[in-house]
């Protein structure tokens, strides 16, 4: 489903002709609900960097939410994984700026910036794996979800449209169930299927009754 379909079965489903603005609305805070809820691959993203000599600080990507991973790659291609810590410990364990090595702590220090513990002491290249916002569908035109899961999409935009409107209860009920089954679905991929294998974790199985 892409944006001009998803806007078409909206206003279908209400039957009112909502301003554009209260559509991409309804639809932006959907996508955030569903971001926030389920662990999609399409919410992954990979970014590099080089750390400076004698500076502990490193920039955020600006599209950052949280952090998967951060690793250095030392002169021989090999990667060191850093523990992530809070801003305390590393003004602990390293209190002098001036003592640098290659980091093994990293912390976030705002909302742009990552500090490193101790202060590097080369140009290392960094590889940070994060979580953030894709692009919404409503400027995209078509995304990952609107393809593959539109129905999870269109109920959770129409749970925010029936609000808007004030809605009787009972359709509230219903689009919130039928939300809740798309996102039963959604979780089982992306918090189950896509954190195993059948080599490791074996088929999925139902009891037989």
């Amino acid at each position: 489903m892409n944006y001009s379909e998803l806007v078409a079965e909206i206003q279908s489903y209400v039957e009112d002709e909502f301003a554009t603005t209260d559509i991409n609305t309804f639809i932006d805070q959907a996508e955030r609900r569903i971001y926030n809820s389920v662990q999609l691959p399409a919410l992954r993203k990979n970014v590099t960097g080089t750390t400076t000599s004698g500076v502990k600080y490193l920039s955020c990507p600006s599209d950052w939410l949280a952090s998967y991973s951060l690793a250095l790659v030392d002169a021989q291609g090999v990667y060191h994984y850093l523990l992530d810590k809070d801003v305390n410990f590393i003004r602990e364990a390293y209190p002098n700026p001036a003592t640098m090595g290659r980091p093994a702590h990293y912390a976030q220090f705002d909302q742009d910036t990552f500090i490193l513990g101790p202060t590097p002491d080369a140009a290392y290249s960094a590889e940070l794996h994060y979580f953030y916002y894709p692009q919404s569908i409503v400027t995209a035109g078509t995304t990952w979800l609107g393809t593959n899961f539109s129905a999870a999409l269109l109920y959770g935009a129409l749970l925010e449209a029936v609000t808007f409107m004030k809605g009787e209860p009972d359709m509230v009920a219903l689009y919130q169930k039928r939300y809740d089954e798309a996102m039963h679905l959604l979780k089982q991929l992306g918090d189950g299927k896509n954190r195993m294998d059948t080599y490791r974790s074996g088929q999925v199985r139902n009891p037989v009754e």
